[in-house]
């Protein structure tokens, strides 16, 4: 199966990781349209100086191939779900309190969070991914395919064919993509995870990854979950 290319790129939230995905997408020649939560007549300057466009969400959603959620997570209900219904949705979200608020229902460790999207989202096919490294190692870690020194992003996800897609998207985007299986398994990527910050290669990531219900986290997260 050869997974469908990505060739404009959608980007919900126009902060510091949305402004360096869209950097790191533009800079391989995708067209990249960004939306934030006001006019895009406000970021329209500073998005066009990396080279992608500045839009309303619905201008977003309707001309992407994928969109990633670069937004805070505490608002992730106030997505649209109907227009996302059938689109590629790239989780790039993480709980962050001082920006959330106290949120139980986003630190439940029974569930992923990419799975309170997923079920927001019901008819949209979405992957967790692009989460887990910092913004300012995606922006100076990104290196072409086989290089000796690339590092990896893990993905999470349900569907198949989404998820070669969303792999295919991280290579081209300068990482090197590791399968962390389901989209529940998306708590892995999460904060407290080894994994989450990690700045590492793939074999280092995959031990991470498999290491993960032996860890600390993990054991909290199996207990939880029964």
């Amino acid at each position: 199966m050869t997974p469908r290319s990505v060739e404009t790129l959608g980007i919900l939230g126009a902060g510091r990781l949305g402004t360096v995905l869209a950097r790191l997408a533009t800079s391989v020649g995708m067209r990249v349209l960004v939306a934030s939560s006001g006019d895009p007549a406000l970021i329209a300057p500073r998005m066009a100086a990396i080279g992608a466009t500045a839009a309303s969400m619905a201008t977003v959603i309707a001309e992407s191939d994928a969109v990633i959620l670069a937004l805070p997570l505490g608002e992730y209900r106030m997505l649209p779900a109907e227009a996302l219904r059938g689109r590629l949705v790239i989780d790039a979200m993480n709980y962050w309190w001082a920006s959330d608020g106290i949120r139980d229902d986003l630190a439940d460790p029974r569930t992923s969070t990419s799975e309170l999207v997923q079920a927001h989202l019901s008819g949209a096919r979405v992957v967790k991914a692009l989460s887990h490294m910092g913004y300012q190692d995606l922006e100076d870690e990104a290196r072409p395919t086989a290089s000796p020194d690339r590092k990896a992003i893990a993905i999470a996800g349900d569907d198949a064919d989404a998820v070669a897609t969303v792999a295919s998207l991280v290579n081209d985007l300068g990482f090197d993509p590791v399968s962390a299986g389901p989209l529940a398994n998306g708590i892995m990527l999460e904060p407290g995870a080894e994994a989450f910050g990690a700045d590492v290669d793939a074999t280092q990531l995959r031990s991470m990854l498999d290491g993960f219900w032996e860890s600390q986290r993990g054991i909290i997260v199996a207990r939880a979950r029964g």
